[in-house]
């Protein structure tokens, strides 16, 4: 952390000046690895008409939080980590096995998870006020220990789509033609799963419940406007989810407010350029 503390004294805020606000530069550095692995994981999601089922990976990431909270976790974080692991892994399982399309089972597992959260919860008279702060998430209580485990599941992504592009992408345009080729169809799905199922439980608390979805929707979404080839695709989503992120967390921080709905907002806005100017 001490490189990039020496770094960022070099910016022309106050907040970066040396010595003062570590809270600031801890969630800086959140944004810049958290930013480009929703833009890279939104091109998976959108391209495998997979839109909500970030959302039930949400709510099974709460219900993972009240399972640690209730069974006495100091850090029920890594419950809900292993929770929505599990989640991911099941739904991949009951996707495959049954003829039902995926929008019906995302909807089945995404009900079920949250009236489980919920009563959890509340199990014994207890208040749900205290998971409150999971809705709207506050960014500038990153830990770096969490940093560094996005980082890692970063570098791990991006080895992945080195790797395996092609099979990946062929694998959610075409399932059977993958499965045909030779490609293991259900192991892309679920590592793909599993990698949504950590980032979102993670960030849950920085960026909030209620807009964690569209941090993975609307990148790719914005991308497919302007993108000509698949290159273009993924560069401009990552690209519009980076500034999107930068820009969302200064706003937060000089107006005050929520910075996931900041980012949110910009995304929504870098929507909107796109889809205004994708005849030109």
């Amino acid at each position: 952390m001490e490189l990039w503390y020496t770094l960022v004294d070099l910016l022309p805020f106050e907040w970066a000046q040396p010595g003062q606000m570590y809270f600031m530069k801890h969630a800086l550095l959140a944004v810049l690895v958290i930013t480009p692995l929703f833009g890279i994981l939104s091109t998976m999601v959108v391209h495998s008409r997979m839109s909500f089922f970030s959302d039930a990976l949400g709510h099974s990431a709460f219900t993972g939080m009240a399972i640690g909270a209730l069974w006495g976790f100091h850090e029920p974080t890594w419950a809900a980590v292993v929770f929505a692991i599990l989640f991911a892994l099941l739904f991949n399982l009951v996707k495959r096995r049954s003829a039902l399309a995926s929008d019906t089972v995302i909807g089945v597992f995404s009900s079920t998870a949250v009236a489980l959260g919920i009563f959890l919860s509340t199990l014994g008279g207890r208040s749900f006020t205290r998971f409150n702060s999971l809705l709207i998430g506050d960014i500038l209580s990153v830990e770096p220990e969490k940093i560094g485990v996005l980082a890692l599941i970063l570098a791990l992504v991006a080895g992945l789509w080195a790797v395996s592009f092609d099979q990946l992408m062929l694998s959610a345009v075409h399932p059977a033609l993958a499965d045909s080729r030779g490609i293991r169809v259900f192991w892309q799905e679920t590592v793909f799963s599993m990698a949504i199922a950590v980032v979102v439980t993670l960030s849950m608390t920085w960026v909030g419940l209620l807009v964690i979805n569209s941090l993975l929707v609307l990148p790719a979404a914005a991308a497919r406007n302007l993108a000509r080839n698949m290159w273009q695709y993924h560069f401009f989503s990552l690209l519009g989810a980076l500034l999107a992120g930068i820009a969302g967390l200064m706003t937060s921080y000089y107006v005050g407010g929520s910075a996931g709905a900041a980012i949110t907002l910009y995304l929504a806005l870098w929507f909107a350029v796109t889809f205004l100017v994708r005849k030109r």
